[in-house]
């Protein structure tokens, strides 16, 4: 699967969802098993690379900071919501994670306490595969390698977190005391 079409069976699932990032998961799932299986194999494949592209440390201080935290699983599951945002949004907050400031309902989550996961985006290629052909999708031959997280920091550190994502520390950390 190219990565044009990853994202336009992504734009057609959000298109059916009404915003709600687990109505995009499942009219995905259900757009996929539509498919070839080896499209489904390829977009597995596709969501793995993206996966890996998004597994930066800036990034997963910026789901920390709008989260009010986020362990490891944490930080799939809002990648997951990530790719429900469609491939602008999320190319976006890949390459500049405070970008994520501009988007409206970050914005309102400062206030709200709203919290953005979607473990169900993640599972996907599975959910289809097995959907189209009552069987289990394949297991990948050769993987994917994560990234490396080399420039890890405390993301408690309200300082730091001014300093690396200051529009989202704007909205999130506390201004300090004068």
């Amino acid at each position: 699967m190219r990565t044009d079409d990853f994202w336009q069976l992504i734009d057609r699932a959000r298109a059916g969802a009404g915003g709600e990032a687990d109505g995009v998961a499942a009219r995905a799932v259900a757009l996929l098993a539509e498919r070839d299986p080896a499209d489904i194999v390829g977009y597995a494949r596709h969501q793995q690379r993206v996966l890996a592209a998004s597994y930066q440390v800036d990034l997963w201080g910026a789901a920390y900071l709008i989260n009010g935290g986020a362990s490891d699983d944490d930080f799939e599951y809002f990648r997951g919501w990530l790719m429900t945002q469609g491939r602008s949004v999320f190319a976006k907050a890949v390459g500049d994670p405070d970008s994520l400031a501009e988007l409206p309902r970050v914005r309102a989550a400062s206030l709200s306490g709203e919290e953005f996961r979607c473990a169900d985006m993640l599972a996907v290629p599975w959910e289809a595969y097995r959907k189209a052909t009552a069987a289990e999708l394949p297991a990948e031959r050769d993987p994917v390698a994560a990234p490396d997280l080399n420039d890890f920091w405390d993301f408690d550190d309200e300082e730091e977190a001014r300093r690396r994502l200051p529009r989202l520390a704007a909205l999130f950390v506390e201004p300090p005391e004068e």
